[in-house]
Formats: C-alpha cells, structure tokens, sequence
C-alpha cells in the first residue's frame, strides 16, 4: 500500500487542484450551502479516518439529550441498506453502519439516523412529527451542501493535519487551508502526560485562527471489560487475541502493552466486513477482546457469545467546562 501511494504521488497536484476548487466556489458563495433553523453541529477531520469522531459524537450526546431532543446523522459506511434510513429496534450493524449502531445501542433516548445526502437526511428528521431540536452531523466536515451553525474539527495527536498532505500519498480529504472554517479543533488521543511545551507547539503549528478555540483530549479507558452476559477486570484477563477494524489500532495497543498484558494483534481494516471465515478462526479463540465499534458487528454471532469482549471508553477534553460553555452557547 505504501508503495502504490508512492507511485501516485503525480495525481496529488490535481487532487489539490481539483478541492481546492470545490472549497473556493462553496467559500464565494457561487455553490451554495443549505442552512437550517435549527442548531447543527458538525463533527469531522481533514483526514481519511482514526481521529475519534464516534467518541466526540457520544460526548456531544451525553452533554446535550437531557436538555435538548438530540439526533444523529452519518453516512453509514458500508452498510448493506441504500437512502435514509431511521434507525428501530430491528436495526442491525449492516443495516445502519457500525458506528450508528453503536449509538442506537447506547442511547434509548436519541434519533439515529443515515443517509449519504445529509441534505435529505436533515429534511427527512425535521419532517418527523417528534422532530429533533438538535442534529449532530458525524462526518460530514466535507459535506459543503450543508452548512452547519457549528464545526468541530478533530486532528490526532500522532497524526496532525498539518505534517500530512492530501489523497492519494498523503491522508487528507481536503488542503490544510479547510481547518479554517472550524470552531474548535480538537487535538485527539493526547497521552495523559502531554506537556506544555508540546501543546505550545502544536498550538504554533496549527495556526488557530482568532475566531477558534483549540482543545487537547484523550482516551479514557475503563477498567473492566464486557461481554453479552459477563465483565471481567481487564488486569486479571488471561492471555487473550485482540481484534481490531479500526482506522488507528496504536492506541490501544499501546495502552494494553503498557498494563503489562499478554495478546496476540488481529488487525483488520476499518470498518472491516467480517466473513464467514474470519468468524470460524475467531471461534477459535479462548478469549478475544475488541473495540466497542467491532463488537457491535461481532457479537450477534454465536460462536463468539462466551468468548467476546469489549474495552469501553471515554473521551476525555481538557478544560472540557470551556469546551462544553462553547457547544452549550451555540445549542441554547
């Protein structure tokens, strides 16, 4: 992969070209973008994925459903369905996207809700009669048809927007110049230590425009793992293979290896679609651990009922009063 993205580095200057045109005409007006009556916030990056847009959506959730009716909205990536799609209790992983199962899984009291045309997605939730007072965009920082009131724009700690260059070499969808239309950048993934000095820097370099605030954040894992039918402490867990279809699998890695814990690394692509074969090996497993988004796909399996588990977690924003002020004065 490396070497094919090495070889397609002529295309770079026309994929440049070619968006830094779509975000001129949009930024003069000449396409236009649809706005809406009701708060919007959009949660999204610059580049191709593993920043923590499913973390940020459910904290955005947990800091607005009680006071506001909340939706969310995704594309839903590699899902079998087609259009809008409003997520029920027949709902499944393959139906409305992992990540949007994953929220309607974890949040009875919310919409969740896709459709590729976020523009028709919008309309079709507004047109409900217990319409939404609040919709959350999941990656739709590109999307330019819609204009939303609020952009949070996330950037990874080992990954910044700014040491990368757009598709097909580098990972960006779009130029660095695009962090401009954000309202706050979220550096993700920051170990906890992180120190002044290396905010300071990253601050310099992400050139934070007068009219942003910018955040450092990170994962908070839990000390527990959870299955169908059981929760286990994690730093009593035998050896066990851990199984990853995510964007950025090091994080975690990471963490595990420095709880000092004994695994095997099964690394598949994000969003992976697992096949009948992938789940006979895996039932070959004595324990497997996985991420809450692979889980989702995984558990309705019943191989794996006993053998499976998740590692939850948490996001966790630096002066996350700030952070929540900031959200809280758009919404209200």
């Amino acid at each position: 992969m490396k070497f094919i993205r090495i070889i397609l580095f002529p295309i770079v200057p026309i994929y440049y070209l070619v968006t830094w045109l779509r975000n001129m005409l949009y930024d003069s007006g000449i396409k236009a973008s649809e706005s809406y009556d009701i708060p919007i916030i959009c949660v999204g990056n610059l580049s191709t994925g593993g920043t923590g847009k499913t973390p940020m959506i459910e904290y955005l959730v947990r800091l607005l459903k009680d006071a506001k009716s909340v939706a969310t909205l995704s594309r839903g990536y590699k899902r079998v369905t087609e259009g809008y799609v409003l997520g029920d209790n027949n709902s499944r992983a393959d139906t409305i996207g992992d990540e949007p199962y994953q929220f309607l899984r974890k949040f009875n009291d919310i919409k969740v809700a896709v459709d590729g045309n976020r523009q028709n997605g919008i309309e079709q939730l507004l047109s409900l009669n217990d319409k939404p007072e609040v919709i959350l965009l999941d990656d739709a920082y590109q999307h330019r048809k819609v204009k939303a009131g609020f952009n949070i724009l996330l950037t990874s700690y080992d990954q910044p927007y700014y040491e990368d260059i757009v598709l097909p070499t580098g990972n960006l969808r779009e130029l660095r110049s695009g962090a401009k239309r954000a309202d706050i950048i979220v550096v993700s993934k920051c170990p906890k230590d992180i120190s002044e000095s290396k905010k300071n820097e990253m601050t310099s370099k992400l050139s934070i425009q007068p009219h942003q605030h910018l955040f450092f954040s990170y994962i908070d894992y839990s000390d527990k793992v959870i299955s169908k039918n059981n929760i286990l402490e994690l730093v009593t867990l035998p050896k066990f293979t851990l199984v990853t279809g995510i964007a950025n699998a090091k994080p975690l890695v990471g963490f595990l290896a420095e709880k000092g814990l004994d695994f095997d690394h099964i690394e598949y692509t994000d969003h992976y679609n697992f096949r009948p074969t992938d789940i006979e090996m895996l039932a070959t497993k004595e324990l497997i651990l996985t991420t809450e988004k692979d889980f989702v796909r995984l558990s309705d399996n019943e191989d794996l009922q006993d053998s499976l588990y998740y590692l939850p977690i948490t996001l966790k924003i630096e002066d996350s009063n700030i952070f929540d002020d900031l959200v809280k004065s758009f919404v209200f």
